[in-house]
């Protein structure tokens, strides 16, 4: 399985440079640092698709990572000689702990956390007390830059590793060394893209070192004595190896740009990957099977199951020590539980024995926030280490048992569950210092930001320039960091932020009658996480989970609270479309979403129900189609679409595994009913650059159907697709005839769409005969819906010389005729005048065909016709006849005279077309008998040219004729309707 890689870090110009990667406790986040990068990235590692959290403090590359055993503070060291520490994971600056005459190579927290010791390419390693700042010792006797540092488990030695090759042990007790191991390791020299490392066992037993034979070298804790060592498949040296948690396996780098899992007790590799560059650092998840990764050009990855699944988890069995986990003493929360302030380095986990008092925790920040010119007199801080009882002694006997059982609890990890995922804003790009990003990008136009001296410049801009509003750049003094955008105006807002901790919401307006239209609102102690804009209205989505409605002039209009903390918002005309979370997310990691979408103009919520994504996926897309149908994008590159059809459902519409692309991710802007609009981004980008402006793709939609055993996906697709269309047209037919709106034009569309699927079906028939599929042509005839068609499925299946098939067609069509003939037995003049004919058609035609669109309907495969369109209403001869009242009358006479007016222009126009004609008389003659023709009587069989089912399309393709075989005239059917009515 190929390891997907990720951009962390910025390389410099294409060149490569050391990377450092950790991992936290619960798996929850990775850190990334370049020494070509100043800036420090927190990666979620749960939603990798997710925004890093940028932390950008030192002034040249960050060389050197370390997070406490406490996971709570994290140490960093750069080429600018100075090491800061942070809150973690916030990420918020607390204070610079020291500095160094030259750059920090290698940075390590003991096991209680209450130690930090810091070396680079000074001569000297620095133990620094976290508790206040002190530099309890410097340990000194290195020839070369000190590259790699580590502390012992058990708390009793020091181990370091420079780079001509010397490997030194140290006694923290008397600060001297017990061992020096020269030549044992590579000399790197100049070459700091690969580090001497050193590294201990979980249970402290082995000291592992990079050997001179492309190996790893085991040495004994107490001896340095070379116990064995692991050689393999590495054809250069190793250049960055790590322990398991549980110590059983080893996972090692090598110049030859390969990663090897190792059986530390057989001794054998058992796995490998090989990679594009050199891997610097690697870092095991605490609490799964996996490993990350970082290589020399910054991008990170992680791999999972690093160990194969049959052999024992990375982390099962973990060694426990006496040594207690402290609470790092720098950052804690119980404040009952004050820490010590001896600095103790010989057993941090013991009380201290001396008088002095707690230093607290905003006079430690102040004292040891050092200048940038500051250095220390080394020679001096030798003697500030305090003297301090040996280890080795039995633990103090009086100690409270209470505190011991205390103890112990804390060295068990607490497992937390899956993380939530954040609220996120459609369209919005993450935040990069000195770059513009978007706020919005729609397939209406886009909002872009830059930050700059304090302030953010922010541009909107219209994509068809001829139609959208001209809009004026904003300077924007509040911050804002999420926006929406339609073609009446933009809402922006921000978190909070400011003394008063205020998130400010704002409406701007792009074109209106009167001065000074923009407003805004501000909210103490709740935080806007999500903004959305319709028609004459705006909403926002708070912390509290309110979601507060606005008129588009300012107006507070509803104030609704939702079940669940809000992950995204849109907007659409009158609807509002909100996604929130239903409940925790489950052990799986797979979140639980619910989606509402209510009508903010008749006040009603007409869709409701939970929110399907991929499983181990994230939304990372939410909106409305060009058409105005619900849509939603996760982050495993499924796109998925509401249908009214089955009660309410998410038709999966695209999917990009099936591209089989997995270098490109896809950047979701909109989508109509064949097209996805979207940006493609080359991996591990997830997200475009906003400047240059990105460019779009077009991508069809299609259903990501299983494999066709006739290999006619295409096919199938395209059925189901248009299926799908003639569904949401008939919807829609619905919908404007309730509304008592015109519907010629969405017929028109209606009638194409029917044919469309008519020459598909056929097409899946000729499939299905090439492939001997015959139960299955003859399911798809069922599905046809023009006469016609089922015609031509007869003449096909007959070409091809399958008669029994022919037969069966034959008898099919049979079946329906007879089914309309029997059932339909209403006259014409039933039918609605507004369905049956137009003006311009009475303008036009001589007469009325029978409608050519007739329906296919199967008795014996209902499951069938849920797929197959249907037809339009009909009124049947069972129907009561209702009792006449002023309205029926009124109604009758209305009718009489359109058909008096039909029928004068329908005698206009034949007069004009007999004149032409040489026999003018017997022409006359002939259109008199025509128009004193007495109706046929009824169940009357008109034979010739009348009764033939002609290839013109009729006005509306859902009416259909009362009696298969009959064919009357416009002025016949409406002088039929009066008749009936009277």
């Amino acid at each position: 399985m190929k390891i997907k890689l990720r951009e962390a870090q910025k390389s410099s110009n294409g060149v490569g440079s050391f990377c450092s990667v950790l991992w936290d406790q619960q798996g929850e986040h990775i850190v990334t640092a370049s020494s070509s990068d100043s800036s420090i990235c927190i990666h979620d590692a749960i939603f990798p698709a997710s925004p890093a959290k940028v932390v950008r403090h030192h002034r040249d590359g960050v060389t050197a990572l370390a997070l406490s055993p406490n996971y709570t503070c994290l140490a960093s060291g750069s080429i600018d000689h100075s090491v800061k520490l942070y809150k973690f994971p916030a990420g918020e600056f607390e204070t610079n702990i020291t500095r160094f005459t030259l750059p920090i190579r290698a940075l390590a927290f003991n096991r209680s956390g209450t130690m930090l010791a810091a070396a680079g390419d000074d001569d000297g390693i620095k133990l620094i007390n976290t508790i206040d700042g002190s530099i309890a010792r410097v340990l000194k006797g290195h020839r070369g830059s000190i590259t790699g540092i580590a502390f012992d488990p058990k708390s009793e030695y020091l181990a370091s590793a420079d780079s001509i090759g010397t490997i030194m042990i140290w006694e923290l007790q008397s600060g001297k060394t017990i061992h020096i191991l020269k030549g044992i390791a590579p000399v790197i020299g100049s070459d700091f893209f690969s580090m001497n490392i050193v590294s201990w066992s979980p249970d402290g037993e082995l000291l592992a070192v990079p050997g001179l034979k492309n190996d790893v070298v085991m040495y004994d804790r107490d001896t340095a004595e070379k116990l064995f060592f692991l050689r393999g498949d590495h054809v250069q040296p190793i250049c960055f190896l790590s322990w398991s948690p549980n110590g059983k396996y080893m996972a090692t780098s090598g110049l030859d740009r390969q990663i090897l899992i190792w059986d530390v007790d057989k001794k054998q590799d058992i796995d490998r990957q090989k990679f594009e560059n050199r891997i610097t650092c690697m870092a095991w998840k605490p609490i799964g099977n996996a490993l990350a990764i970082i290589d020399i050009m910054g991008k990170y990855g992680v791999w999972e199951s690093a160990v194969p699944s049959s052999m024992r988890s990375p982390t099962e069995d973990i060694p426990g020590l006496c040594s207690k986990i402290g609470h790092g003493l720098l950052f804690y929360d119980e404040e009952e539980e004050n820490p010590s302030v001896s600095g103790s380095i010989s057993d941090p986990g013991e009380d201290s024995h001396g008088e002095s008092e707690p230093v607290s925790r905003k006079r430690l920040h102040k004292q040891h926030s050092y200048p940038d010119d500051w250095e220390e007199d080394t020679y001096e801080e030798l003697e500030l280490f305090p003297k301090v009882e040996p280890r080795k002694k039995a633990p103090h006997g009086h100690r409270d048992r209470s505190d011991n059982k205390r103890n112990e609890l804390k060295n068990v990890p607490i497992s937390a569950g899956p993380k939530m995922q954040e609220a996120i804003q459609p369209g919005a790009t993450p935040q990069q210092p000195g770059k513009r990003r978007f706020l919005r990008y729609s397939m209406l136009g886009s909002i872009t930001t830059m930050e700059h001296d304090g302030y953010s410049h922010i541009e909107i801009d219209f994509h068809d320039t001829s139609s959208g509003p001209r809009v004026p750049a904003m300077t924007d003094y509040f911050g804002f960091t999420m926006a929406s955008l339609n073609e009446n105006g933009s809402v922006f807002a921000n978190p909070c932020k400011g003394e008063k901790n205020m998130s400010t919401l704002m409406y701007q307006p792009f074109g209106t009658w009167a001065n000074n239209s923009e407003w805004s609102m501000r909210f103490e102690e709740e935080e806007v996480r999500a903004v959305a804009l319709g028609i004459g209205w705006v909403a926002a989505i708070t912390s509290c989970n309110f979601l507060r409605i606005f008129t588009q002039g300012g107006l507070q209009r509803h104030i609704l609270s939702l079940d669940g903390p809000v992950v995204t918002a849109a907007g659409f005309k009158d609807e509002l479309a909100v996604v929130t979370h239903a409940s925790p997310p489950l052990p799986s990691n797979e979140q639980i979403l619910e989606f509402r979408v209510f009508n903010i103009r008749t006040g009603t919520q007409p869709r409701l129900g939970r929110l399907p994504l991929t499983p181990g996926s994230c939304l990372s897309w939410f909106g409305f189609s060009e058409e105005g149908r619900l849509s939603s994008f996760d982050s495993k590159g499924v796109l998925r679409v509401f249908t009214n059809q089955y009660g309410g459902s998410w038709l999966p519409l695209f999917s990009a595994s099936k591209l089989k692309k997995p270098e490109e991710n896809y950047w979701v802007v909109g989508l109509n009913t064949s097209k996805l609009f979207c940006v493609i981004c080359k991996s591990p980008d997830s997200f475009p650059e906003a400047t240059p402006k990105p460019i779009l793709s077009l991508l069809d939609l299609s259903f990501p159907l299983a494999s066709s055993d006739l290999g006619a996906e295409n096919l199938e697709n395209e059925f189901i697709m248009n299926n799908m269309h003639l569904h949401r047209i008939q919807s829609t037919i619905e919908e404007m005839e309730a509304a008592g709106e015109d519907t010629n034009l969405v017929d028109d569309e209606a009638f194409n769409t029917e044919a469309a699927l008519d020459r598909c079906i056929l097409r899946l028939i000729a499939s299905c005969c090439n492939g001997d599929k015959l139960v299955r042509a003859t399911e798809l005839v069922k599905l046809l819906a023009l006469e016609k068609s089922v015609k031509g499925a007869i003449k096909l299946v007959t070409a091809l010389k399958l008669s029994n098939l022919a037969e069966r067609f034959n008898a099919i069509l049979e079946g329906r005729m007879n089914k309309e003939t029997t059932s339909s037995t209403v006259p014409a003049t039933k039918l609605k005048c507004d369905t049956s004919f137009n003006a311009h058609a009475a303008l036009t035609k001589s007469h009325v065909t029978v409608e050519g669109s007739k329906r296919l309907e199967s008795q014996d495969s209902p499951s069938l016709n849920l797929l197959a369109p249907s037809g339009t209403k009909k009124r049947t001869l069972e129907e009561p006849i209702k009792d006449v009242n002023v309205e029926a009358e009124n109604a009758k006479a209305r009718k009489l005279e359109m058909a008096r007016e039909f029928k004068s222009a329908f005698d206009t126009k034949k007069a004009k077309k007999v004149k032409d004609e040489k026999d003018k008389v017997d022409e006359v003659k002939n259109a008199r008998k025509l128009e004193n023709a007495s109706e046929p009587e009824d169940g009357q069989d008109n034979n010739g040219e009348a009764n033939k089912v002609t290839a013109q399309r009729p006005s509306n393709p859902f009416a259909k004729s009362s009696n298969n075989k009959q064919n009357t005239s416009l002025f016949d059917s409406l002088k039929k309707k009066v008749k009936a009515d009277r």
